[in-house]
């Protein structure tokens, strides 16, 4: 008989109980969590990054009641932007179409039958921070329509974006970011797709980045919302994208700076999602906002520089909240989506 069969039931023998000793490990101490984490491969356009398809659990049943969980829901691979579309990006659109966005166009007639002539002018909601010492405020009072203002002039007429073309594009109603999609040749996220990648990779985390909320991971607002903001985080209003740290997937601001649209209609919860596939929301005419019945409007995700501990807090991937498709504010804009090109 050669050495090399005498070895072969001793090799055999040391490799089960090799084996057994990492099923005791195992046993005791756990097997470690799995994280999802970008492929080494990506096969998006510049700018976009890869996020696998998965299973995840869709909303929270800790926070509030919009947010009732759909269970687990399935999203496919897809590609979506490392930063959310800036004044420089959409200065470009608008250079190369002439577009018009809905804050520079006069007020509808048909839409607001009675309203002046006079009150018709182009405009949008601006924020507006109470005088000091002014208690109580009325709710949304913050929030004040001012004619001129838009996604040139975020403060009114006499503000600009000269040197601001590295920050989030704001005053976008959905109008608008669904034209500068087709201009890119990509689609609003759903807000399956935005919160599965919001995650980055963990799924049963509170925020984007673990389970303790910090002022210094996002671009919120630190102090006592309306009244003062400390400006801990090194500003008071929108950020340059990019100024804090990823998450997971490589997603740069996807907490706070500002709100982003997603293509699903509001309703309250999740219901009828669970164990689906790419699941989308209720259609136009199911959309319905308890504080607003009868307008429709579309879900929007991940928090802004207005959102503090003790209003809002909704700077975690599965906090929501609704917008009209025809408004756009001082704090909210947008990424986009595109079906990744892996087969």
């Amino acid at each position: 008989m050669s050495d090399s069969t005498m070895k072969t039931p001793w090799l055999k023998l040391l490799l089960f109980k090799l084996f057994l000793s990492f099923l005791t490990v195992c046993l005791v101490f756990g097997t470690p969590t799995q994280v999802k984490a970008s492929p080494t491969v990506n096969s998006c356009p510049e700018g976009m990054t890869f996020i696998p398809g998965g299973t995840f659990k869709m909303g929270s049943d800790v926070y509030y009641p919009s947010e009732r969980s759909a269970d687990d829901v399935t999203v496919e691979s897809f590609c979506i932007d490392k930063y959310e579309v800036t004044n420089g990006e959409f200065a470009k659109f608008v250079k190369e179409t002439g577009y018009i966005t809905v804050a520079e166009r006069p007020l509808s007639s048909e839409q607001f039958p009675d309203l002046p002539e006079e009150q018709r002018a182009p405009g949008s909601l601006v924020f507006q921070m109470p005088d000091n010492g002014v208690r109580p405020v009325g709710y949304l009072s913050w929030w004040k329509w001012t004619p001129g203002a838009d996604w040139q002039h975020p403060f009114g007429p006499k503000s600009n974006i000269k040197r601001k073309k590295n920050y989030p594009v704001v005053h976008v109603a959905y109008e608008d970011v669904q034209a500068y999609a087709k201009w890119a040749g990509k689609s609003v996220p759903t807000e399956a797709q935005w919160e599965y990648a919001a995650h980055g990779g963990l799924d049963d985390a509170t925020y984007s980045w673990g389970e303790q909320y910090s002022a210094k991971k996002a671009n919120t607002w630190q102090g006592f919302f309306p009244f003062f903001n400390t400006k801990a985080d090194g500003h008071t209003g929108t950020a340059p994208v990019g100024s804090f740290e990823p998450n997971g997937y490589g997603l740069f601001d996807i907490t706070g700076n500002v709100w982003e649209w997603t293509s699903d209609w509001y309703s309250i919860g999740h219901n009828g999602k669970a164990h689906s596939l790419n699941p989308i929301g209720p259609n136009q005419k199911e959309s319905f906002d308890p504080r607003e019945p009868g307008v429709a409007k579309h879900v929007i995700k991940g928090g802004s520089y207005l959102c503090a501990p003790n209003y809002c807090s909704r700077y975690r991937p599965a906090a929501r909240e609704s917008q009209s498709p025809d408004t756009g504010t001082t704090h909210i804009g947008f990424r986009l989506v595109k079906p990744d090109n892996i087969s």
